[in-house]
């Protein structure tokens, strides 16, 4: 095989491998949130589980992968506070500083129009607060391993309200209970909301990489060996 084959073969596949590698990269992209940073007004039972030290989405064009890591194991909830959840705030182009209105007056810098609600007991949803609607998310699309947590949300669970959807805004905050701003433990971040880091869809990621070595055979075919 000629070399100028041999090295046009062997670029395809070097830009298949970076972008296969940069991918997963991309997914573990997160935000730091301080250890031991409960809220003031939190009146709950300060479980390490509740405290959200980081947190994380990523979008692939057709659902956003949500986590978080707490600053110890969930399963403990389960004993000290069996009623806890978690809640990402979602703002979908109309979200408002909803918990100011509330007693006490918290989450300055925080908005969302929606928000993802995650029970211990596998029962979770996506909840539309402009149209009061709520949607239940399948069982398998939580998941929790240790101190952390994963969800899956499809796109088309939460339609966009004039934000594109890889702008969407995202906050975490971890509750004893629902009900009461007192039983928000934490916001991740404290005081503002973070966007997805887009990924490539697998099936992306494969039709490019079959283009590439497509385009190296055809090269190859056409000369001479």
């Amino acid at each position: 095989m000629p070399a100028q084959s041999i090295m046009r073969t062997g670029a395809a596949a070097s830009v298949l491998a970076a972008l296969l590698a940069a991918a997963p990269l991309a997914a573990h992209a997160t935000i730091i949130d301080p250890t031991g940073d409960f809220l003031p007004s939190y009146a709950g039972v300060k479980d390490p589980a509740l405290d959200v030290i980081s947190a994380g989405v990523t979008f692939d064009g057709q659902q956003f992968v949500l986590t978080a890591t707490m600053a110890g194991p969930i399963a403990s909830l389960n004993t000290t506070v069996p009623g806890a959840l978690f809640v990402f705030g979602v703002d979908r182009g109309k979200g408002t500083e909803r918990f100011l209105l509330g007693s006490p007056s918290i989450g300055a810098g925080i908005k969302f129009d929606s928000v993802l609600v995650l029970r211990l007991t596998g029962v979770s949803s996506f909840n539309d607060l402009l149209n009061n609607t709520s949607t239940p998310l399948p069982a398998a699309n939580f998941q929790i391993a240790g101190a952390t947590i994963t969800a899956e949300l499809p796109v088309s669970f939460a339609p966009s309200q004039g934000l594109d959807p890889s702008a969407y805004g995202f906050n975490l905050w971890p509750r004893s209970g629902a009900g009461s701003n007192t039983q928000i433990a934490d916001f991740a971040p404290n005081a503002s909301v973070f966007t997805a880091t887009v990924v490539p869809e697998p099936a992306s990621l494969a039709l490019l990489g079959a283009g590439l070595v497509g385009a190296a055979a055809v090269r190859r075919r056409a000369k001479p060996v």
